[in-house]
């Protein structure tokens, strides 16, 4: 793996896992059908030690994954963003799915809730990062029930334990659908005003946040899904430089966010061959 490290944080040992139903602090929950924390059919090495803290753990890493988007495993509403600095978990996330149980997401790069804000599964809640007690770009995941570390399940089956295994994300996969949609990628707060279409390979979306005054642009893929190929967004307020987010990317590009209160925007992207810019509309 070459990334792998231990967390300098200390947590409980685990309960008894019977299958889908765990018994811990002596109240029996059934767990949330829990999915990989990464999009549809991404392929994860996902690594179990006994030296691990807490042990029931599991790192994933896979080549270049430093920036790569985190995903809610199960829906729930989040209940920790904390920033630890250059220790433990560094940037790291909680998430309360009910009945007991939580998922942490630690040593993102950047994190994209906050605390309060009600997530569905596939719901992209950060990036993979090398903060706190890492050496190297990672997720260090955990699943909990009543505050105790349980063996991680995905898809109806337990990681494996102890070792390394590749694992292939069943995180929202439907088929032609995309997994996420334009809010989910400026995130709370924003709505949509415009769309263009870019072909059969995707659309493109202008979103604006009233409360903050920020416009947001994001691409989403209708083909290729869950396979990186070339798809782009931009947005340019009249006045100032264009920001662009371009690359071969899985499902989306963005989200690109300006300031843009009284003032008229211009905005595209592209999906493959197809292309769309606007002219400087939506004043004010």
């Amino acid at each position: 793996m070459g990334k792998l490290r231990t967390l300098a944080v200390l947590v409980g040992t685990a309960a008894v896992t019977a299958g889908a139903l765990v018994v811990g602090a002596g109240v029996a929950s059934a767990a949330p059908a829990f999915q990989l924390p990464f999009p549809c059919n991404q392929v994860w090495s996902g690594q179990t030690r006994t030296n691990h803290s807490p042990a029931n753990a599991i790192d994933f890493n896979r080549d270049g994954d430093d920036g790569d988007p985190v995903v809610a495993t199960a829906g729930g509403t989040v209940t920790r963003v904390a920033n630890e600095g250059s220790t433990s978990y560094g940037r790291w996330i909680e998430i309360d799915h009910g009945g007991g149980w939580r998922s942490r997401y630690a040593h993102l790069s950047v994190q994209r809730v906050s605390v309060g804000q009600s997530v569905s599964q596939g719901a992209t809640i950060g990036n993979v990062g090398n903060t706190g007690g890492s050496t190297g770009a990672h997720l260090h995941f955990e699943q909990l029930l009543n505050g105790v570390p349980q063996k991680v399940v995905f898809n109806g089956a337990q990681a494996l334990y102890w070792g390394t295994k590749s694992y292939t994300s069943k995180n929202r996969c439907s088929g032609s659908t995309n997994p996420y949609t334009p809010q989910e990628v400026c995130g709370s707060g924003f709505s949509q005003i415009d769309s263009a279409a870019l072909g059969t390979a995707g659309r493109v979306y202008l979103l604006y946040n009233a409360s903050t005054g920020y416009n947001c642009v994001a691409t989403m893929k209708l083909t290729s899904l869950g396979s990186a190929s070339s798809v782009s967004a931009f947005l340019e307020v009249q006045g100032g430089t264009r920001s662009t987010d371009s690359g071969s990317f899985s499902y989306y590009a963005g989200p690109v966010k300006k300031a843009a209160a009284g003032k008229c925007v211009k905005w595209g992207g592209s999906a493959g061959s197809a292309t769309y810019t606007s002219a400087f509309e939506h004043c004010g």
